[in-house]
């Protein structure tokens, strides 16, 4: 079981930064964790990648916010953080912090709403 606690969503106007955190817990051990990172979704829209980090340190990113935002980890403090620049209207939406395991088991965030005003 890992269990994830986020923060750092707000309202802000187009062009802003937000930096998004998530703690992570667990009874196990975190080498069983084989991917962590960001989902989102928009209202009336399906659940899309945000930016994760791949076992030993890969970074994906979706199209969309390359080169805008980074995600990063302090393996000390079992933390992952989102840093979104210059962000738009496009980038409102409920950020979902998520882990999967080793055994392909989906651990989910309770979700951190963002909203960027035009």
């Amino acid at each position: 079981q890992v269990d994830l606690v986020e923060s750092g969503g707000g309202l802000v106007q187009t062009g802003a930064s937000l930096r998004l955190s998530c703690v992570a817990s667990t009874s196990g051990t975190f080498s069983t964790i084989r991917n962590m990172g960001y989902y989102r979704q928009a209202p009336g829209k399906q659940r899309e990648l945000v930016a994760r980090i791949i076992g030993g340190g890969k970074l994906d990113y979706a199209d969309s916010v390359k080169g805008r935002f980074t995600i990063s980890k302090d393996y000390a403090k079992n933390t992952i953080y989102l840093q979104m620049d210059s962000l738009t209207p496009e980038d409102t939406g409920v950020y979902f912090c998520h882990v999967e395991n080793t055994w392909n088991v989906h651990f989910w965030g309770q979700g951190t709403q963002v909203t960027v005003s035009s």
